[in-house]
C-alpha cells in the first residue's frame, strides 16, 4: 500500500499563494465592503449557459490555512457551473508553464461534480438539502473530483446569501430529467462551431465498418462476423446498432428475447481465441423455469460455441463469483472520506489511523481482485489457448471492466492513446455501460453512484505506474479522463446506451425533448442474479466451468513465469499484485491535499524532471535525425524544456490551475477533443481538453 504521505514529481494540487494575490482576513471584509462591490469581475459564460444567482462580498477561505484568510470576490451559480469569482483571476504570471483546463477554472465547479453540501450555523457543520428555514453563515462545497471549497457569506446581503444558497442546493440536488441537462443547452448554442482533428483517428463503432475493421486488425474475421440486425434498434434497444457475434449463429435468432443470451464477441488473441460476453436472459415472471423456446434458443446458442472452431470454451460467471456493484459502490464511499479533507487539523487528525481507514475501505483490494480476474482469463486466452465467455445480468458493468483490462493487457494497440479511446468506446459507450445512472447525474432519490468506470481507470493507472514505458499516455490523461465524469459539454460519459443517446440526438436542437424509452426501473445492485445465470447456463454450458483449485494454480504458474521474464512493453503485460504493488492514485486523490505535497517537489522531483529532460533531448535528436534540414525549427523547442520551473515541484501539473481571463476555447467532438497531455503541459497557450464528456 502507499501511504498518503507525500506526492512525488507527478502529483498536484492547487498552487502555492502567488505573490499578487491579497488575502484578507473575514473580519477584514466590513470595512473593505465598499472597495469589493465596486470590482468588476468578468464571468465568462460557455455557449448556451445562463446566469442563475450571484452573491457578492463572499470570502473564499485558504484551506491550507486553517480557513484563517481567504480571497473575496463574487460567488454565482448558472445552469453549468457553480463559479467563484475573485480578486486574483484576471492576474496569471505569464512566465510559468501552466496546466490550464479548457472549460473550467481553479474556482469553477461544475453542477454534477458537486457531491456534498454542508452549512455552518454557529460553529456547526450540517447537512444542507431541500428548503432552508436558516440559512449558514459559511457554506462548505465536497466535490467528486475530490476538491473542498469554504465560503464565509457573513458579510453576504441577507436576500443575496438566500437567493445563491437555495440555487445552489437546488440545481445540484434535486431530481432533474434527462432534456433538462446543459449538454442539450450547450449543443444546440455551439453547433455552428464544430471543429475535427484530421489526426484523430479514434474509432467510434457507430457503422458497421468500424467493427469490420477491429475484426480484420485483430484477426478475428474467420470466426466471427459484423451484423447490423439491430440497425435502428429494431431488435434491442441495450445493444449497439452493429455488433459481432459468431459466424455460424444464424442472424435470424439475434431477434429473440430482446438481445439476451447471445455471445457477443469483444476481442480476439493472437492465437485465434476470442473473448466474448453474454447478458442473461429475462425471467419470466410466470415461471421459474426456463420455457420451451428459451431452451431451443440456449440449446442452439450451445451447439453454436461448443462446436469447431469454438470447441473449448470457459465460462466466466461475474454475477455471482465476483464482485457485486453494491461491494464497489460501498468501498469507494468509504475511501473517498481519506482525501475530503475540510482544513489542516482534520488532515493530521487522521493521520495516525489513516492506514486502517484505507485497508478497512477494501478499495485497493477491490482494485487487486480486479486485475487479478484480469489475469486469469488473460491466462485462458493466451497459455491455455481456450475461448472465454463472461457472464453478467445485463453484461454492461463488470463485463466492460473486465473485458477491457483484458485487452489492455494483451494488446499494444490499447496502450496507445488513440487505441484507448476506442477501447473506452467500444467496450463502455457501445457496450451499453450505464453512465447516466453509475454516474446518478440526474440525482435520482433511489439511486446510489456507483463508480464503476472510476474502478476501470484506477485499475488502469496501477498498470500505467507500475510498467510506464509500455503506455503512449500518463497518469495525468487518466485523471483528465476522470474529471471529464462530471462536464456535461459533450454525451459520452451522460448516456445509458447509445440507443438513448442517439434518439435524444436526433432531436436536441428542437427542445424540449421527450425522455427516450427506458427499461423497467430497477434498482444499482444485483437482483436475483444467481437465478438468471443458472437459467441461463443450464446444466450443460455450467460444465465447462473450471475447478477453483486447478484455476489458481495455473493462475499462479503464468503468473510467476511472466514475471520472471524482462519486460517486452510491446506484448503482453501483467501487473504485480501483491499487497505492497496495489497503491494509492496519488496525483487523482491527494492533489487537492497541500499537507501531501512536496512543495519545491524535492530530489525525487528533480531527477524525474532530469530524466524527462534527457528522454525529450532524445526524441529531438532522433527528430533532427530524420529530418537533416529542420534543425533550426527543431531546436527552436528546447527553451521550452526549461521554461516551465512549475515542472520541478510535486505540485505539477496541477500547481498553478488558474482562470484564463480570456474566454475558454472550447473542444466540440468527442475523443477528436482529449489531446495529448504532454504537448499541453510545455505551451503556455494551450489547454487540457476533457474529451467527449
Amino acid at each position: 500500500m502507499l501511504g498518503k504521505g507525500v506526492v512525488g514529481g507527478g502529483g498536484g494540487t492547487k498552487a502555492p499563494k502567488p505573490s499578487f494575490v491579497s488575502y484578507v482576513r473575514p473580519e477584514e471584509i466590513h470595512t473593505n465592503e465598499k472597495e469589493v462591490t465596486e470590482k468588476e469581475v468578468t464571468l465568462h459564460l460557455l455557449p448556451g449557459e445562463q446566469l442563475l444567482c450571484e452573491a457578492s462580498t463572499v470570502l473564499k477561505y485558504v484551506q491550507e490555512d486553517s480557513c484563517q484568510r481567504g480571497i473575496y470576490g463574487k460567488l454565482v451559480c448558472t445552469d453549468f457551473k457553480i463559479a467563484f469569482l475573485g480578486d486574483d483571476d484576471s492576474a496569471l504570471d505569464n512566465d510559468e508553464t501552466q496546466f490550464k483546463n479548457k472549460v473550467i477554472g481553479e474556482n469553477d465547479i461544475t453542477l454534477h461534480c458537486v457531491d456534498q453540501i454542508y452549512g455552518v450555523f454557529d460553529e456547526k457543520k450540517k447537512t444542507l438539502f431541500g428548503q432552508l428555514k436558516k440559512y449558514p453563515e459559511k457554506l462548505i462545497i465536497h466535490c467528486k473530483d475530490l476538491r473542498v471549497f469554504h465560503f464565509c457569506l457573513r458579510y453576504t446581503k441577507e436576500e443575496e446569501v438566500k437567493r445563491i444558497v437555495s440555487g445552489i442546493i437546488h440545481h445540484t440536488q434535486a431530481p432533474k430529467l434527462l432534456k433538462r441537462l446543459f449538454l442539450f443547452s450547450y449543443a444546440a448554442a455551439a453547433q455552428n462551431h464544430a471543429a475535427t482533428d484530421p489526426r484523430n483517428h479514434t474509432v467510434m463503432f457507430d457503422t458497421l465498418k468500424d467493427w469490420c475493421w477491429e475484426l480484420e486488425r485483430t484477426k478475428g474475421s474467420v470466426k466471427y462476423k459484423a451484423v447490423s440486425v439491430n440497425e435502428g434498434y429494431k431488435v434491442c434497444e441495450r445493444l449497439p446498432a452493429y455488433f459481432v457475434v459468431p459466424t455460424p449463429l444464424p442472424e435470424e435468432e439475434l431477434s429473440r428475447f430482446q438481445g439476451h443470451g447471445i455471445p457477443l464477441w469483444c476481442w480476439s488473441c493472437h492465437n485465434g481465441c476470442a473473448l466474448l460476453k453474454m447478458s442473461a436472459l429475462p425471467k419470466k415472471e410466470q415461471d421459474d423455469g426456463l420455457s420451451q423456446m428459451q431452451k431451443s434458443f440456449l440449446d442452439g446458442i450451445y451447439k453454436t460455441i461448443h462446436r469447431p472452431p469454438y470447441e473449448i470454451v470457459k465460462t466466466e460467471d461475474l454475477s455471482s463469483n465476483f464482485l457485486s456493484l453494491q461491494d464497489i459502490q460501498t468501498a469507494y464511499s468509504k475511501f473517498k472520506q481519506l482525501f475530503l479533507i475540510d482544513n489542516s487539523t482534520e488532515f493530521w487528525d487522521t493521520d495516525i489511523k489513516w492506514f486502517s481507514l484505507l485497508e478497512s475501505s477494501s478499495w485497493l483490494d477491490i482494485i487487486r481482485r480486479c486485475l487479478k480476474k484480469a489475469i486469469e482469463i488473460t491466462e485462458c486466452l493466451e497459455a491455455q489457448n481456450v475461448n472465454v465467455l463472461l457472464l453478467e445480468e445485463n453484461a454492461s458493468d463488470l463485463c466492460c471492466l473486465v473485458s477491457s483490462l483484458v485487452q489492455v493487457m494483451m494488446d499494444p494497440h490499447c496502450r496507445t492513446r488513440i487505441g484507448f479511446q476506442s477501447l473506452v468506446q467500444k467496450e463502455w459507450i457501445m457496450g451499453g455501460h450505464s453512465f447516466l445512472d453509475r454516474c446518478n447525474h440526474l440525482r435520482q432519490s433511489d439511486k446510489e453512484e456507483v463508480p464503476v468506470f472510476l474502478l476501470f481507470l484506477d485499475c488502469v493507472w496501477q498498470l500505467v505506474h507500475q510498467h510506464p514505458p509500455a503506455f503512449d499516455f500518463t497518469e495525468t490523461y487518466l485523471t483528465v479522463l476522470s474529471d471529464s465524469l462530471y462536464i456535461p459539454i459533450f454525451s459520452t460519459f451522460f448516456f445509458n446506451s447509445p440507443h438513448q443517446k442517439d434518439n435524444v440526438h436526433q432531436r436536441q436542437l428542437s427542445l424540449p425533448l421527450t425522455q427516450s424509452k427506458s427499461s423497467p426501473k430497477r434498482g444499482f445492485f444485483r437482483e436475483e442474479t444467481d437465478h438468471l445465470i443458472k437459467n441461463l447456463l443450464g446444466k450443460r454450458i455450467s460444465k465447462l466451468i473450471n475447478s477453483s483449485d486447478e484455476l489458481h494454480d495455473n493462475f499462479r504458474e503464468f503468473y510467476d513465469s511472466w514475471h520472471s521474464k524482462p519486460t517486452d512493453y510491446h506484448g503482453l503485460l501483467l501487473p504485480h499484485i501483491e499487497g505492497p504493488e496495489i497503491k494509492v492514485w496519488a496525483q487523482r486523490y491527494l492533489r487537492w491535499i497541500p499537507e501531501a505535497q512536496i512543495l519545491g517537489g524535492g530530489r525525487a522531483a528533480t531527477v524525474s524532471k532530469l530524466l524527462e529532460m534527457m528522454e525529450e533531448v532524445e526524441r529531438l535528436q532522433e527528430k533532427i535525425d530524420a529530418r537533416p534540414h529542420g534543425q533550426g525549427a527543431l531546436l527552436a523547442e528546447a527553451p521550452l524544456l526549461l521554461r516551465g520551473s512549475a515542472r520541478l515541484s510535486a505540485l505539477f501539473p496541477f500547481a498553478l490551475l488558474q482562470r484564463h481571463p480570456s474566454k475558454p476555447v472550447l473542444p466540440t467532438s468527442g475523443w477528436k477533443a482529449l489531446g495529448d497531455e504532454e504537448d499541453l503541459a510545455k505551451r503556455e497557450d494551450e489547454f487540457v481538453d476533457l474529451g467527449d464528456v
